[in-house]
């Protein structure tokens, strides 16, 4: 056989194993999702089908009760000088929590449903008036999410803890403190499993009279940051 023919065999061969080839590939190849439509409103809607993660259906329809969260806030908190308090106590902030999911979703046919949460919180700061003091402090917080059906997820919790600060006289008079904590905010959920995280919160430090002054500390904190749910 001449050569050229040898080389035009080869090159008939080799055209037809990468045919061959490329149709077995692009046969397990899975199809591509549908194009991206321009209507706004269906640009912000989160996927029909159903993805495990933390909803029990889906986003704003409650919890599972497997569900965790990681939350970072900061904030400033604004004294009053009420219920005995002398001084107002204005406080900058930041927290760390996390939380676990206590059950399934309660109230089902109510328009309160929603799930009961256990959180621990590590929060601390200063005191920038009327002095600069230290704060830092431990509690847990039984929360109630409200399941909405909508990004927005409600919610509302108490906590009670343990605080150590240099904040002194005339209010306060030892390290030791304890913190009593109530609080309402929302989620705002921009992905399925993060939220942007308000709330309002009132805080109170006392020593419950186990030494003298205890006038008490009393704030109400503006608190905004991120929730990550797993």
């Amino acid at each position: 056989m001449k050569p050229h023919q040898k080389l035009s065999l080869a090159a008939v061969a080799f055209s037809l194993l990468f045919g061959m080839a490329a149709r077995t590939m692009l046969a397990a190849e899975p199809p591509l999702p549908p194009p991206l439509t321009n209507s706004f409103s269906q640009s912000i809607r989160f996927p029909d089908e159903p993805i495990p993660g933390v909803w029990l259906n889906g986003v704003g329809e409650g919890f599972r009760s497997t569900a965790e969260s990681i939350s970072l806030e900061a904030g400033d908190a604004a004294g009053f000088a009420i219920l005995g308090g002398h001084q107002r106590h204005d406080l900058a902030l930041t927290s760390i929590s996390y939380g676990h999911m206590l059950g399934p979703v309660r109230a089902e046919d109510h328009w309160y449903r929603g799930n009961w949460e256990l959180d621990g919180e590590l929060f601390g700061g200063l005191q920038y008036s009327p002095s600069a003091n230290y704060v830092i402090g431990l509690a847990p917080h039984l929360r109630y999410d409200f399941a909405t059906g909508t990004r927005w997820v409600p919610f509302a919790d108490v906590g009670a803890g343990a605080t150590a600060t240099g904040i002194g006289a005339p209010d306060l008079s030892g390290t030791f403190e304890f913190n009593l904590q109530g609080t309402v905010g929302t989620h705002y959920f921009i992905r399925r499993n993060l939220a942007v995280t308000a709330e309002a919160r009132y805080l109170h430090l006392s020593c419950g009279g186990m030494h003298s002054p205890n006038l008490g500390l009393n704030a109400v904190a503006g608190m905004i940051g991120l929730t990550w749910f797993f």
